[in-house]
């Protein structure tokens, strides 16, 4: 699948510290330090696109583009990779309700989401890869973990005749994986509360464990479908596509899983689950994720239908840029509530760093003490608000008293830190 086109990234003249993030399996601020020369691994989930991109996306991509950033700031090579769910139950009961082809809808939704990514300057994936693409994968996957005795069949006397002569679902034993639990550090209790919701089927009957996750689900009559070896004719399930998509194109362990916080569990879980059933190992060295981010009181997402869209705020002329310092005004790991405040503050922030870059434009020497310390400050568990405080404290400087000591050194450090916020927080302030 064709990823977008990536922004420009300036080197910056000094190596960044190490970044330092909350490792959720960890439960603390652990530094992330591949090798020296080391590519860095970055697996971060993508889209189910059934609806257009909304500020929750938003977010998550742009933490983990800032994450990107502070990685290669400090000196290591990063491979990128994303998927994108292009088959699942919300994007085939969409597609129902709306009356067009499920590929259809599909294929309109990634490019919008391509749009959005492009118009905020995220840095595009090395690998951008289709549920689909990674079928043949996921079904060698499974064989495999059946021939280990990892995975079941569940027998479907609902599939379709060209399912198999003994048509069956297949699920994950979870009792073989010893690990389980390892990502999250959720009791049975709380894995329970949210496993149907989040698109688990507790009640499948024939399971072995109401945890165990679908692997792959035989053909039923009008569902979409592909040719499974000896699995018979039917589709993945959800968890198993990042499995394979990860190892394959970047291999296990890698050093980031990421995503929002209500992949913890079961997506994350699962995925490390299956991996671990599949070659015995860690699925990631980290797991960081981003804190949602609500509307009205409840968390923005497209089953709730309280979406503010990109592409919307996009239509209506709002600058791609005060939309990301928007939301690098807060910190990835708080729950927050986007409100209009949010747009002004950051519209009014952007002016102001614009017209201190242009009364700098021509200035400049090779003074850097403000562009390291907002490197600091990403590196620090990426404290994008204290960042920010950083530059609006330059801007105060330069738009100030043009004889005083602050104006003077902060005009000396103009080039090196406008190459800094354009490199570290993604803002081209021309």
């Amino acid at each position: 699948m064709d990823s977008w086109t990536s922004p420009a990234v300036p080197a910056l003249p000094f190596t960044a510290p190490a970044p330092r993030v909350h490792d959720t399996a960890r439960g603390e601020i652990t530094p992330l330090a591949p090798a020296d020369g080391q590519e860095a691994g970055l697996y971060v989930c993508g889209i189910t696109p059934y609806d257009a991109t909304h500020l929750g996306h938003a977010a998550t991509y742009l933490t983990f583009d800032l994450l990107h950033r502070a990685l290669r700031a400090a000196g290591h090579p990063v491979r990128f990779v994303q998927n994108v769910t292009d088959v699942d139950e919300p994007l085939l009961e969409r597609a129902e309700r709306d009356g067009v082809h499920w590929e259809d809808l599909a294929s309109r939704e990634i490019q919008l989401f391509r749009d959005d990514m492009v118009a905020l300057r995220i840095i595009a994936p090395d690998a951008y890869v289709g549920a689909v693409e990674g079928i043949p994968s996921d079904v060698a996957a499974v064989e495999a973990m059946l021939d280990s005795q990892h995975a079941y069949r569940v027998p479907a006397e609902d599939a379709a005749p060209d399912a198999g002569d003994e048509p069956a679902d297949v699920y994950l034993d979870l009792a073989q994986v010893p690990t389980f639990g390892e990502v999250s550090g959720w009791s049975t209790d709380q894995m329970m509360e949210v496993f149907a919701e989040r698109g688990g089927d507790p009640d499948r009957a024939g399971k072995r464990d109401r945890l165990d996750p679908l692997l792959w689900r035989a053909h039923r009559e009008g569902e979409p479908h592909w040719e499974g070896g000896s699995l018979g004719a039917g589709r993945p399930g959800w968890h198993i596509e990042c499995t394979t998509i990860a190892r394959d194109h970047l291999g296990t362990p890698f050093l980031v899983q990421g995503g929002g916080d209500d992949l913890v569990f079961p997506h994350h879980e699962m995925s490390a689950a299956q991996a671990r059933a599949l070659t015995g190992g860690a699925f990631a060295h980290h797991y960081v994720h981003q804190a949602m981010v609500g509307l009205d009181g409840e968390k923005m997402s497209k089953s709730k239908g309280n979406l503010v869209l990109v592409s919307r705020l996009r239509s209506a002329g709002e600058d791609p840029a005060a939309l990301r310092l928007a939301l690098l005004s807060q910190h990835y790991r708080t729950a927050w509530e986007w409100t209009d405040a949010h747009l002004e503050a950051a519209r009014d922030r952007l002016a102001r760093w614009r017209r201190a870059a242009a009364a700098v434009r021509q200035e400049g020497s090779a003074g850097d003490a403000v562009a390291r310390e907002v490197a600091e400050r990403l590196a620090d568990d990426l404290d994008t608000p204290g960042a920010l405080t950083v530059v609006d404290r330059w801007a105060d400087d330069v738009l100030g008293e043009e004889t005083s000591a602050s104006a003077a050194t902060a005009r000396a450090e103009a080039a090196v830190l406008l190459l800094a916020v354009d490199a570290l927080l993604g803002i081209d302030l021309g």
